[in-house]
């Protein structure tokens, strides 16, 4: 029987809306993955570093595009909306108590948040651009499997910085989802990578295998510590993992102190707090938009000094509307990941990630790209039936 602890720390589903967005960042996945190997082998446009920059930049769009959604279909105005924000990020940045009109009155500390948010953003980049890196120096199944054993990783952080007690069927379904995957890539399911490009081949041909999969294990380890860590420090006390027991959220000041707040009522000239669902993880994903915009761009002139990667704009309208569809498609999973990452914890947040391997395993059937074998088949039910088990186990 599981210690009123562990209870506490024990994700709940979020309701429809919860499964809705799951569902749509699964699908997002899947257009993303389709998109971009439709735009570098079909299209020939291989340039990874500035179709990351591209797509990271997009995230700007998520907290407008929430917001108009919201003003559009409810009664609740902007100023509120944008207020609750406001006492939202105070409650993280700074050890302000008090009753929610007297929060709102005090002096935001922008400094320490622009600070804070350009940190993330770098953070929440750097695994993303080691797999860039990584993917033109080892095999696509390695790739594939060592980024994906970040649901195993996730595991191990959550149970040390979260103070989450080791339960056997967790760990169970964990380590039964990255079985799984490395059974797809390793069973011959995973479609073979691109030709290389010419320049890119010349400089890095050379290096070895290892340092690829050193790289591509770096960023998985970083990636399941951010998710961690993200939930630990950035997610709203008020998200339904934490409301049972707050003291497993921490303030990104040094003081532990939490306020658990009710929502106040919506009145002209007043605020909306907490803010509606999802609102604050999409503020989040548009700050580290606007952070990559205006400082990750500085690399790109680097790389093609350096023949890493030579610069060339899109040459055609079909290479415009392909990157204009990952990045699209990039803004509806990366804000509903971050969503998920404050409702459902990292844990099941990582391991139902895994099932775009599963959907896009199909979609590759259906579009003729990969024969399907019997690895594949297997590793797909080991994935789907670790997500179920983790599913039950939080009902």
């Amino acid at each position: 029987m599981a210690s009123n602890h562990e209870l506490s720390l024990t994700p709940r589903m979020g309701g429809k809306s919860a499964l809705v967005l799951f569902v749509a960042v699964l699908l997002a996945f899947v257009a993303e993955t389709q998109i971009t190997q439709y735009l570098q082998t079909t299209l020939q446009y291989r340039q990874s570093y500035f179709i990351f920059y591209v797509v990271h930049s997009s995230f700007l769009a998520s907290l407008p595009i929430h917001l108009a959604y919201l003003l559009t279909t409810t009664d609740l105005e902007l100023r509120p909306l944008l207020s609750g924000l406001r006492c939202a990020l105070m409650h993280q940045l700074t050890s302000a108590s008090g009753s929610v009109p007297d929060i709102q009155h005090r002096k935001f500390p922008t400094v320490k948040a622009a600070f804070i948010m350009i940190a993330l953003s770098i953070f929440y980049s750097l695994p993303s651009l080691l797999w860039f890196a990584a993917v033109p120096l080892a095999s696509v199944t390695d790739v594939t499997a060592i980024w994906n054993a970040n649901a195993f990783f996730t595991y191990v952080f959550s149970v040390k910085l979260l103070g989450m007690e080791w339960r056997a069927i967790r760990l169970m379904a964990v380590c039964l989802a990255t079985l799984g995957v490395m059974t797809i890539v390793y069973g011959g399911t995973i479609a073979p990578p691109p030709s290389p490009d010419p320049v890119q081949t010349s400089a890095v041909h050379i290096v070895p295998p290892f340092v690829g999969d050193m790289l591509v294990l770096i960023a998985s380890v970083g990636y399941a510590l951010y998710q961690v860590i993200y939930k630990k420090y950035v997610a709203l006390p008020t998200d339904p993992e934490l409301t049972l027991e707050p003291s497993h959220y921490r303030s990104i000041t040094t003081d532990d102190m939490v306020d658990e707040e009710t929502p106040v009522p919506l009145s002209k000239g007043g605020i909306v707090y907490p803010p509606p669902f999802g609102l604050h993880p999409n503020l989040i994903t548009t700050a580290i938009g606007i952070c990559t915009l205006l400082v990750l761009w500085i690399p790109i002139p680097i790389l093609h000094y350096y023949r890493l990667e030579v610069f060339r704009l899109p040459t055609s309208v079909d290479v415009s509307i392909a990157i204009a569809g990952i990045a699209a498609s990039g803004v509806i999973f990366n804000a509903g990941f971050m969503i998920l990452l404050g409702i459902w914890g990292p844990i099941i947040t990582s391991v139902g990630s895994l099932l775009t391997i599963v959907l896009t395993l199909f979609s590759d059937l259906i579009f003729g790209t990969v024969p399907l074998t019997f690895g594949g088949l297997i590793g797909t039910g080991m994935i789907v039936g670790a997500f179920a088990v983790l599913v039950c186990d939080m009902m």
